[in-house]
């Protein structure tokens, strides 16, 4: 049985946040409508590599979905909407600030019309506080919460990271929203107003650079590999430290391309197996008890000595190679993956997590899998929906509508953008 089967989710998110949620729920067996306007979400055309086909930048997102087109711009269609609405336990929106109210469905018009309803709603900095009519998007999300700041090397500008921990980020956070909301609906009969604002995910997922930012206010963070002293102010930017309480960085083997990296962790533990076995080659027989190294004290004190270290007996080896060295010694160590590397991997394929799926326009294509793993429910991934694709079904299936009502609301233009009349 699918975990979330019976669950019924009107979908109004685009782009990308809201859309990461909904393909999740779908995945664990939610049924979820996605409730377009006419023209579509934005992101069908969008970076588009196959002509007259959704692009990939769609499709990724919007798996095991069934697809409505409704104009909500005609009262019929607003009918359709509060029909619908009726039949949901979810309803999802990322929309600008206000939208939805200037349609006359406010959260209080939307409980009003289905007490049991859970509304999940994407904002980039919420819906209270001087930014809340502000626009975002992922990169300035990540700017405006910390995650830009403390990305990058000291001397150098600030960067995004290559995760979209703003939209996708947020959409995760959302799902859990949701998920906790029905629960609570299971047991009081009432829905709730589930809201994740972008900025917000964010600090939450860089909440260890505030561990750091507090610890500033009384001593320096002797970890950083970079210059820290009490009352810094910013945590700094340090490159590829660990950022935890062993030492960490990355390691660059050959041929030294753009990704020969591989990113080692030097726990207390390890450090007499990995400094004997490095030692040999880089001509410090007696590394593991050299004063300047043998304790994790010693070792922050003299980080660029130990990856100057580990880099130099790193330039005979590939990181694969260097890999299959550190493993056996309990080194905590992983190759820079790059995008190549990751469709073909074994293990990536062996965990379903690079699925080829077909689609009706573009043929065949490839998704990212379902990455949490039910034992009792495991995820089926089929194709995202054309546009409109499931209109009449919808109507008929979902809202029990006949097919003469179906013909007028056609007619009336409520799952399409009327006709321009003739002058």
């Amino acid at each position: 049985m699918e975990a979330l089967k019976g669950v019924r989710i009107l979908d109004m998110s685009h782009v990308q946040a809201g859309p990461t949620c909904s393909q999740l729920l779908a995945w664990m067996g939610a049924e979820v409508i996605k409730f377009e306007n006419p023209a579509g979400d934005a992101t069908r055309g969008q970076l588009r590599d196959v002509p007259n086909a959704d692009s990939l930048y769609f499709t990724m997102l919007n798996c095991n979905k069934r697809s409505i087109t409704v104009n909500m711009k005609t009262a019929e269609g607003k009918q359709v909407f509060v029909d619908l609405l009726k039949k949901c336990d979810i309803v999802m929106e990322n929309f600008g600030p206000g939208v939805l109210d200037r349609f006359g469905f406010s959260w209080e018009r939307i409980r009003e019309l289905n007490p049991k309803i859970v509304m999940g709603s994407i904002k980039g900095f919420g819906s209270s506080g001087p930014y809340a009519d502000f626009k975002a998007y992922e990169n300035v999300a990540q700017a405006m919460g910390g995650a830009m700041s403390t990305t990058g090397v000291p001397d150098g500008p600030p960067f995004v990271t290559g995760a979209q921990i703003g939209d996708t980020g947020t959409g995760l956070h959302l799902a859990i929203g949701l998920l906790a909301a029905l629960r609570q609906r299971d047991r009081t009969g009432k829905g709730q107003y589930v809201e994740v604002a972008m900025m917000d995910g964010i600090m939450n997922l860089c909440r260890v650079k505030f561990r750091d930012h507090q610890r500033l206010t009384r001593g320096p963070l002797p970890e950083y590999s970079v210059p820290t002293y009490q009352g810094i102010g910013d945590v700094p930017r340090a490159g590829n430290d660990s950022g935890g309480g062993q030492l960490g960085n990355a390691i660059h083997c050959k041929p030294h391309g753009a990704n020969d990296w591989l990113y080692v962790v030097v726990q207390e533990a390890v450090w007499g197996a990995l400094a004997k076995r490095i030692g040999r080659e880089v001509g410090m027989p007696d590394m593991a008890s050299d004063p300047r190294l043998a304790s994790i004290a010693d070792r922050r004190n003299n980080q660029q000595l130990m990856w100057t270290l580990l880099n130099k007996f790193a330039e005979k080896y590939t990181k694969r190679e260097l890999m299959a060295i550190l493993n056996p010694l309990e080194v905590p160590c992983g190759p820079v993956m790059g995008t190549e590397d990751l469709t073909h991997d074994e293990h990536v394929r062996g965990r379903d997590m690079w699925v080829e799926l077909d689609h009706p326009q573009r043929g065949k294509w490839w998704n990212v899998g379902m990455p949490i793993k039910l034992s009792d429910s495991p995820a089926r991934i089929e194709r995202s929906p054309l546009l409109g694709e499931h209109t009449e079904e919808i109507l008929k299936d979902v809202l029990g509508y006949e097919e003469a009502k179906i013909a007028s609301l056609k007619n009336a233009g409520a799952f399409s953008v009327p006709p321009k009349k003739a002058a």
